[in-house]
């Protein structure tokens, strides 16, 4: 691999880095596996130097084996290799074979068994977040029996065996303990901080899939208006809450002839245009739906006959001095709106029957009009 691929592969990995911290994505099977992997081998290359240093062979050729065994783990995991459990259950067992090496060889004391137990979350973590349809939390509830049969086992071998090198270095006693004391709690940290970043995340991923989900089934796609199911939950509420509304039935005059003429998309564009200017003439005033095709239903919180005229007359002034535009092709279309007000005595569908006679007495009257 030339500098180039080097440099991409880097900033490649810086990037999805900063996505992560950030919250724009999820971490992934291959970056945790990367990470796990690589700390795990830099504390046996630092368990190497200080073996090397005291002369403790047994344990210096035993952490070559676990260095070696670790570079196989990065092989698994090179190029589109994706043999996650695998690697996992090799960590595993190395973890647990470590911890006997070191105890048969130097003893309890030095806290090299506190490994196991640094493995038991990660081993629930790990096989929970991989993609593995069946078993996965049996696999992990049997990874942490047997480490707590292994942590005994290894606490029985010292009672019963003196260990194979005898050390009288307290001061290499105790910074072993230390150091395996302290790696052990960063692996225990660490993977519950992750743990819960990534329920975190996913959380508030599924709150805005949730949002959007919502959005998708009370919106119109086309227009991004209301849909009807929604002005039904609307108009309910307005009915409970006791209190004066109005309610108006557009209609695009002649939209059929549209369609026919210039086509659908034209005839979308212009569905599209009057729902942006309702929305802009009712917006903080009430709620706009798309009742069906081009009729469009609007409702108007606390409105009285002047107001909810205003607002009417606003929206079919605003729509016939409008120009609709596509391909090269310019056309003016006119609203008719029909104007009822709630009176808090006849059912809400009596309103809209009334609004609609009044947009049809717009249309049968020569269109472009709003009818109160």
């Amino acid at each position: 691999m030339n500098a180039k691929q080097w440099n991409i592969r880097l900033k490649k990995g810086i990037n999805n880095l900063k996505d992560i911290l950030t919250g724009k994505t999820l971490i992934t099977n291959r970056w945790k596996f990367h990470v796990l992997i690589a700390s795990i081998a830099s504390v046996h290359v630092l368990l190497l130097v200080i073996f090397a240093v005291f002369q403790i062979m047994p344990l210096f050729y035993f952490n070559i084996f676990s260095v070696l065994t670790y570079a196989a783990c990065f092989w698994l995991m090179w190029g589109k290799r994706e043999h996650y459990l695998a690697i996992y259950f090799i960590t595993y067992i190395e973890v647990i074979l470590h911890s006997f090496a070191s105890t048969i060889c130097l003893g309890w004391k030095f806290g090299f068994a506190q490994y196991i137990i640094a493995i038991v979350p990660v081993g629930f973590y790990i096989c929970y977040t991989l993609n593995i349809r069946r078993r996965k939390f049996t696999i992990a509830t049997l990874s942490a029996i047997f480490s707590a049969v292994a942590f005994l086992a290894c606490k029985f071998l010292s009672f019963f065996g003196e260990p194979l090198v005898q050390i009288d270095n307290i001061a290499l006693e105790m910074s072993l303990y230390v150091f395996n004391s302290l790696c052990a709690f960063v692996f225990l940290i660490v993977f519950s901080l992750v743990f819960v970043f990534e329920m975190k995340l996913s959380s508030n991923q599924l709150k805005h899939q949730n949002a959007i989900l919502d959005k998708l089934a009370s919106t119109d796609p086309l227009t991004g208006l209301y849909n009807r199911r929604s002005m039904d939950i609307f108009l309910n509420q307005a009915v409970e809450s006791a209190s004066n509304f109005a309610l108006i039935m557009c209609d695009i005059d002649n939209f059929k002839n549209v369609n026919d003429t210039y086509g659908h998309d034209f005839g979308d564009v212009v569905l599209k245009g009057i729902a942006g200017i309702t929305s802009s003439q009712v917006k903080g005033q009430g709620y706009v739906c798309r009742w069906g095709g081009e009729e469009i239903l609007i409702l108007l919180n606390n409105a009285s006959k002047e107001s909810s005229f205003r607002i009417a007359e606003n929206i079919r002034r605003n729509v016939a001095n409008r120009v609709f535009e596509l391909n090269n092709k310019w056309i003016h279309c006119s609203l008719t709106l029909g104007v009822a007000l709630y009176d808090g005595r006849e059912p809400v569908e009596e309103t809209i029957t009334r609004a609609d006679y009044n947009l049809y007495c717009g249309k049968r009257n020569g269109k472009n009009a709003v009818v109160l």
